[in-house]
């Protein structure tokens, strides 16, 4: 059903209400696992290597609405409830800024300040 090309599968994170697309990010086996069974959004860290929760530190979880898989079963999307942001940098998404000639251009407000909920 999976594939995991190694080891890990491209997931795109979305709000459930609105589809505005908060994040990607990857998941491996367990992380799939665990977000099946628990209801809430885990990924696999690259830079970490290590398993996260998302919101483990901030709080800012993601109640898991749907999980739809791609054609080639390579890809997951995840609608989720976000709370507050989803962005570590403090916005509602990752994708915060565009490129607007040659240049980017934040079209965000913060939701909250990353000093005040990470270590």
């Amino acid at each position: 059903m999976l594939d995991f090309k190694d080891g890990l599968i491209s997931t795109v994170t979305r709000d459930y209400d609105d589809k505005e697309v908060l994040m990607t990010a990857f998941m491996n086996e367990e992380a799939a696992f665990k977000t099946l069974t628990t209801g809430l959004a885990h990924y696999w860290s690259r830079s970490r290597g290590e398993l996260w929760l998302k919101g483990e530190q901030s709080g800012h979880h993601q109640k898991v609405r749907e999980i739809r898989i791609d054609c080639d079963g390579d890809a997951l999307l995840l609608d989720v409830e976000q709370k507050c942001g989803a962005c570590h940098k403090g916005y509602r998404s990752c994708f915060y800024r565009r490129i607007e000639d040659g240049k980017l251009k934040k079209i965000m407000e913060k939701k909250f300040e990353p000093s005040e909920v990470y270590d």
